[in-house]
């Protein structure tokens, strides 16, 4: 595992938070998934969403499989440094917690939102070109 025995605080986590350069924080351990935004089964966006910050709550809830969480080693970078908050890197940042918490639930709701019409759209264009052969026309 590169990086071994590295520390890393909250702020130098928070500037790793784009596509392409992400990192992400799980049970402590700081990851480097920018290789695997692509390969990601759920999509880069629901990795993008969750960097910079703790993410263990999200990783927890999606309920990895013990394959995906020792996948996790390829990518691990070391360590947070537990001296430091999370709170420590507001002040980079123009947004306050509850503002990212704020944020946060938009975009996934926002992303909610989003595959909701990939799926229904299309239906609802079969439905309309299906309906247009159960039009009765007026008989003159």
């Amino acid at each position: 595992m590169a990086g071994k025995g590295k520390v890393i605080n909250f702020a130098e986590l928070s500037q790793h938070s784009t596509s392409q350069d992400c990192w992400l924080l799980i049970d402590g351990k700081v990851y480097d998934v920018t290789k695997f935004l692509n390969d990601h089964p759920g999509g880069d966006d629901l990795l993008l969403l969750a960097t910079g910050k703790d993410a263990t709550r999200e990783f927890e809830e999606v309920g990895h499989s013990s394959s995906a969480k020792t996948m996790l080693n390829e990518f691990y970078v070391g360590d947070i440094d537990s001296t430091t908050k999370a709170s420590d890197t507001v002040a980079a940042t123009t947004t306050t917690p509850n503002q990212t918490e704020q944020n946060h639930d938009k975009k996934n709701s926002e992303l909610f939102s989003m595959k909701n019409l990939q799926f229904l759209v299309p239906i609802l264009m079969l439905g309309l070109a299906l309906g247009g052969f159960y039009i009765k026309t007026p008989s003159p």
